[in-house]
């Protein structure tokens, strides 16, 4: 057989294919603008059914489950393109143009900003990287500063998202599927944690350590060299756990925290730098009430629910591989109150400005049970 007499009339029927295609889209479109008038739904899953029941009546039994694959993805693409048609006038389509026109060129020296924690935070870092002149307000919790936010008592909250060793912050994904919020920027801070300890301590002397779960995780090596004797106790901030050994009438407790620390709350530096990895950051979200998007926004972040069916999700994935988008992180997290159900939260490289970016925002909420566009944005380095 002649490989190369093969290969052109495969090409032949390619050629063929890509008419017939193009044919049945535009067919497609067809039926968008029927159901635009009639408001019928885009996913019509009796049709489906039928027409793939008719598909494999008509496919040689070897070609079955081929023909089955092949037609899902014809079905999907179909739908995606008649849900780009139609959400051209959608209220988040208009929303996302508005933000674009309304949002000011450059982005904020001073405002309003809630952190959770107390002074020395490390979310006090990230809110000094974005802003010049912060007005700082300590919340005791993720959960107030969110509220904060929804209430409009301050104009914008500082919120760690994850870590490059420990990973996720999973209270603040949780509180994000609660919370109605937009990110409008995110910034990545260096983690440098020092055991710190009232003047006079020594390292031998430390019985307790406290600090937030995430750093205790992050400083596990050295938590373990002190020996199985030494008590270890989250408290809900590096910051927090520094004011609660300068007050605590003990002698044997320590905190770990930053460096600032030391000098805020009158203590002594045991040792410093003792996280398991060097390359230690944190990507800390500034989100907002508002919907703002700043000149340049490159990155966007979503939350979805996908259909509680086979290929769901794949269905998602396959939307941003055709149209060229890379996905920078995928995070799944339960739904409250919810059996085996699922929020997945994406980040996604794509400009606001791009074709691309609009063709999804088109198509995406047609996919979903369930669909969040939580902003566009620039990350700080």
């Amino acid at each position: 057989m002649d490989l190369q007499e093969s290969r052109k009339k495969i090409d032949k029927i390619d050629d063929e294919l890509i008419k017939l295609f193009e044919e049945r889209m535009a067919v497609s479109a067809e039926v968008a603008e029927y159901k635009r008038q009639t408001g019928k739904a885009v996913l019509d899953p009796a049709r489906e059914r039928a027409k793939m029941a008719d598909i494999s009546s008509k496919s040689k039994e070897n070609m079955r489950s081929y023909m089955r694959v092949l037609y899902s993805l014809i079905f999907e693409l179909s739908r995606a393109y008649q849900c780009s048609l139609l959400n051209k006038d959608s209220e988040l389509y208009t929303n996302i143009s508005k933000a674009i026109d309304t949002t000011p060129k450059v982005f904020p020296k001073e405002a309003k900003i809630a952190c959770q924690g107390v002074e020395g935070a490390y979310s006090q870092a990230a809110c000094q990287k974005l802003f010049a002149f912060p007005d700082i307000n300590y919340y005791s919790s993720f959960r107030k500063v969110f509220a904060a936010i929804e209430s409009g008592e301050c104009d914008y909250g500082i919120l760690p998202l994850e870590n490059s060793t420990a990973g996720s912050v999973n209270k603040v994904y949780d509180l994000m599927i609660e919370h109605k919020f937009h990110i409008v920027r995110s910034v990545r801070v260096k983690i440098d944690h020092s055991l710190m300890a009232k003047k006079g301590t020594k390292l031998s002397d430390i019985k307790e350590i406290i600090s937030h779960e995430q750093a205790l995780n992050q400083c596990s090596a050295f938590i373990s060299s002190l020996g199985k004797n030494v008590k270890v106790t989250a408290v809900e901030n590096t910051a927090k756990a520094a004011e609660t050994v300068s007050k605590s009438e003990k002698g044997d407790i320590a905190a770990i925290c930053s460096k600032s620390c030391q000098d805020l709350y009158g203590l002594e530096c045991l040792q410093s730098s003792i996280q398991d990895a060097g390359n230690n950051h944190t990507r800390f979200i500034c989100i907002s009430k508002k919907l703002e998007i700043y000149p340049g926004a490159d990155r966007t972040s979503l939350m979805l629910v996908a259909p509680h069916s086979p290929g769901s999700l794949y269905r998602v994935l396959a939307r941003f591989y055709a149209l060229g988008i890379n996905l920078q992180k995928l995070e799944s997290r339960p739904i409250p109150n919810e059996d085996f159900e699922f929020m997945f939260y994406f980040d996604l490289d794509a400009s606001i400005y791009s074709p691309e970016f609009i063709q999804l925002m088109c198509e995406l909420d047609g996919l979903c049970d369930d669909f969040k566009y939580l902003g566009s944005y620039t990350e700080i380095i």
